[in-house]
């Protein structure tokens, strides 16, 4: 009888990227990509004035992230996004944690990255063209001030 992999370990395969969630204030969004997923911890040079090394030390320094871009497809009526980007006045916009999930099989979180204190910055609208049949995609952009990663 051939195997057909079923009886192999869950953790024998990586993970699809294509089943993924993104949750925020309570609501639940579907989104066609999410980029920006990155975290660095910048680098301090330090030299002794004394020191007779003639090279410098490297240390951890503050943590840096990139803003994410999310892009989803276009829908009669929806504005969640656009309400919560009206919302920005003189440094009173509502900061909310953003939540991202790579999901299995059955619909459970095997990944999540959690945005801190994040805010949209940017929407870019569709273009359009009379050509063209693509779906129409719009694009956000959020600013945060901290990702956090839970992975299992």
């Amino acid at each position: 009888m051939a195997d057909d992999g079923s009886s192999q370990s869950a953790s024998v395969w990586p993970m699809p990227k294509f089943y993924f969630q993104v949750k925020w204030d309570s609501q639940v969004m579907s989104f066609q990509e999410v980029s920006g997923l990155d975290i660095q911890s910048e680098e301090i040079k330090y030299r002794h004035g004394d020191s007779p090394e003639f090279s410098v030390i490297k240390m951890p320094g503050m943590k840096k992230v990139g803003n994410i871009t999310m892009k989803k497809g276009i829908f009669k009526g929806d504005n969640k996004f656009w309400d919560w980007f009206k919302q920005i006045k003189m440094n009173t916009i509502k900061r909310l944690p953003v939540t991202i999930s790579l999901l299995d099989e059955g619909g459970n979180a095997t990944m999540v990255w959690t945005l801190t204190n994040a805010w949209p910055s940017k929407i870019t609208g569709t273009d359009l063209k009379s050509e063209g049949n693509e779906v129409a995609i719009e694009t956000i952009e959020i600013v945060h001030e901290g990702l956090t990663i839970a992975n299992g």
